[in-house]
């Protein structure tokens, strides 16, 4: 279902932008490596879980119908369908 206030292509440049200027440096320490980040693109805010359910559920209780993007702390894609994840440089 799309974002009332983002299409998909936005919400994606908003995350990514914000995960390397501000989160990365944060979170990508060795015990985080392989979990999952999501990041609430209007405010910054961020939460780490084992997948995308438990990475999003407190920034979606804190902002109801928040705009989020979800990334796996180290590594190029969430998931891999038909492929590998390639692990990024730190």
């Amino acid at each position: 279902m799309p974002h009332p206030r983002y299409s998909g292509a936005e919400i994606t440049r908003r995350g990514r932008d914000i995960y390397e200027r501000r989160v990365r440096p944060l979170v990508e320490v060795p015990e985080n490596i392989g979990r999952i980040v999501s990041i609430d693109v209007d405010t910054g805010a961020y939460a780490i879980g084992d997948d995308l359910i438990s990475a999003g559920s407190p920034l979606l209780a804190t902002h109801p119908g928040a705009a989020l993007y979800g990334a796996r702390i180290g590594y190029n894609a969430v998931y891999a369908v038909g492929g590998s994840l390639v692990r990024t440089e730190a």
